[in-house]
């Protein structure tokens, strides 16, 4: 009897993992799936190295990264490259950068919410109030 092959989103976990946090059972079984599919290994490769863009500040690297994935066969990274070159300069500031605009897009979420349970019930004036005393 062989052993069942990793399902799919087994796979695509230790992928989108870091590599050192993976168990040395999941190491192997991700190094097996990657030498019987060409496809998984050059995908873990640019996962991973699009990770260590995003973690250490790295944009500078984005268009020989893009340029990387344009030489592979991959449709769908053909896509994703795509999209970001719409947004070219935005995507490399994003990845460089220091600022973030997580604290206002907290803010926006908090006040669709406030929205959300109030859908149907009262109009802006209530809404602005609980926006204000809620904060």
């Amino acid at each position: 009897m062989t052993a069942r092959p990793p399902s799919p989103r087994a796979v695509a976990g230790w992928i989108l993992r870091r590599p050192d946090t993976l168990t040395e059972t999941e190491q192997l079984q991700l190094k097996a799936v990657r030498t019987h599919c060409s496809e998984l290994d050059a995908l873990t490769g640019h996962v991973r190295s699009f990770a260590t863009m995003l973690t250490e500040r790295q944009g500078e690297r984005l268009p020989d990264w893009l340029d990387a994935i344009r030489q592979d066969d991959l449709p769908s990274l053909h896509t994703l490259a795509a999209g970001i070159d719409r947004d070219r300069d935005a995507v490399i500031a994003g990845l460089t950068l220091p600022w973030s605009s997580g604290v206002v897009d907290g803010h926006v979420n908090r006040i669709k919410m406030l929205k959300r349970q109030m859908f149907g019930r009262a109009g802006f004036q209530l809404l602005r109030k609980r926006v204000l005393l809620a904060g």
